[in-house]
């Protein structure tokens, strides 16, 4: 059942993010993927700056930040959009 809350979460998130960075995002479905990442990072980097995320708002707020990161990062990168 947690891994589900993660998935969600990280939905949530990438929406989210995608919203607060308006145009470096990668439509609704990469944004999506971007925010499930984003949960993993978002972790990572709260847990180096020993920053603790407690309950479900907590977790939320950890998944945005890593995926605002990540659509950042991602969007300094060279990609080439296909036509």
């Amino acid at each position: 059942m947690s891994l589900l809350w993660f998935i969600i979460i990280g939905i949530v998130a990438g929406w989210i993010a995608g919203e607060l960075t308006k145009g470096r995002g990668f439509g609704l479905l990469g944004n999506l993927v971007v925010g499930i990442l984003g949960a993993i990072l978002g972790g990572y980097v709260f847990d180096l700056l020993n920053i603790t995320a407690g309950g479900l708002l907590g977790r939320l707020i950890m998944a945005v930040v890593g995926s605002i990161i990540l659509l950042l990062v991602l969007s300094m990168l060279p990609i080439r959009k296909r036509m």
